[in-house]
């Protein structure tokens, strides 16, 4: 078990690193119910971390993410392989999903800290104080 954790990225930092380079690969990893219905980032992919109807650890995660990254075929010589951005609702689900990235051998693993929604402000509500929607960055919704 390693004890290396996902480099955090403000929500700015990773939609740049989007831009950069189109390799890299954002993946939302809240459960399906929010994907579709509270929003997710344009653009990127779900593959849920903890998901409904028995709200326990995807024991094929790691293998997703693998697929998506062709097994590892894009990676290059020069420029290593593509990173892998995680968001979740606030941070802490993307978290413990890039753990276990980092664990299998993933090199480049990042986590946005403030999530899509952010953290609750004083009246419990989410999208207020911080996360990918309260800075205005592209988002969609079903």
């Amino acid at each position: 078990m390693t004890d290396k954790l996902p480099s955090p990225l403000t929500p700015q930092q990773a939609m740049s690193m989007i831009e950069d380079d189109p390799r890299t690969l954002l993946v939302d990893i809240r459960s399906t119910m929010e994907f579709l219905f509270v929003g997710h980032p344009e653009g990127a992919v779900h593959v849920p971390w903890i998901d409904e109807p028995d709200w326990v650890v995807n024991p094929h995660f790691v293998t997703e993410i693998r697929k998506l990254l062709l097994g590892g075929a894009i990676c290059t010589i020069d420029e290593g392989c593509a990173a892998v951005i995680l968001i979740c609702r606030s941070g802490k689900r993307s978290l413990e999903a890039g753990k276990a990235l980092l664990e299998a051998g993933f090199h480049r693993v990042f986590h946005v800290e403030e999530g899509f929604e952010g953290e609750l402000d004083e009246h419990h509500h989410r999208s207020s104080v911080g996360g990918w929607r309260f800075h205005g960055l592209p988002w969609e919704q079903c």
